[in-house]
């Protein structure tokens, strides 16, 4: 009985960050309704704070869920890679590219900075921000950067593709903002890192 209920707890938990998933990337987070989200996916509001304390929790797990998919998509582009820059570069790209899809673009890069605050928000960027930092690192291993220069370094590169990421997120022309973005983002890395 007790593994039914899990299940069934687990099952709620997942329907209700699917239906917010999806609410939250068509209507934004401040337009979107707590009852609303409780319509559409057909639970009670005691099941839905049974998961999640508050709108502003039930927004976190549907950006942890995007988030963990956007990493996930970064790092299998750099699978293949021939080298750590390589794999910087492709991972950079990637991001970019993914900054074209809506679902990416709203929950993450329009409400999740407003929602969760700047410095939480960045605080997201950590794990990108330590890749970064051991390409950087292999490469002054290399003698090829000064190693003094790796941690600064580090935080341009993540800064640079962060923001072409939302240039792609606020233009009229997301694909036009990939395409230049992409190739900004390459140029900058191949003046940097050869």
């Amino acid at each position: 009985m007790p593994n039914k209920n899990v299940a069934r707890g687990e099952a709620t938990r997942a329907q209700l960050i699917t239906v917010a998933t999806r609410m939250f990337a068509a209507q934004g987070y401040e337009d979107t309704s707590i009852e609303a989200v409780l319509r559409e996916a057909g639970v009670s509001r005691g099941s839905l704070y049974h998961h999640f304390a508050s709108k502003e929790a039930l927004f976190e797990a549907v950006l942890q869920g995007v988030e963990a998919k956007v990493g996930e998509r970064a790092l299998n582009a750099t699978a293949g890679a021939d080298g750590p820059v390589a794999a910087l570069r492709a991972g950079c790209l990637e991001w970019i590219r993914v900054a074209g899809d809506p679902v990416v673009q709203r929950i993450l890069l329009i409400d999740a900075p407003s929602v969760l605050g700047w410095e939480r928000w960045r605080a997201m960027g950590e794990r990108a921000l330590g890749f970064i930092r051991a390409v950087l690192q292999a490469v002054a291993d290399e003698g090829r950067l000064r190693p003094d220069l790796v941690e600064p370094l580090a935080h341009v590169v993540l800064a640079a593709i962060d923001e072409l990421a939302l240039v792609v997120a606020q233009s009229d022309d997301p694909g036009a903002a990939m395409r230049t973005g992409s190739d900004a983002m390459d140029e900058l890395l191949g003046r940097l890192l050869g």
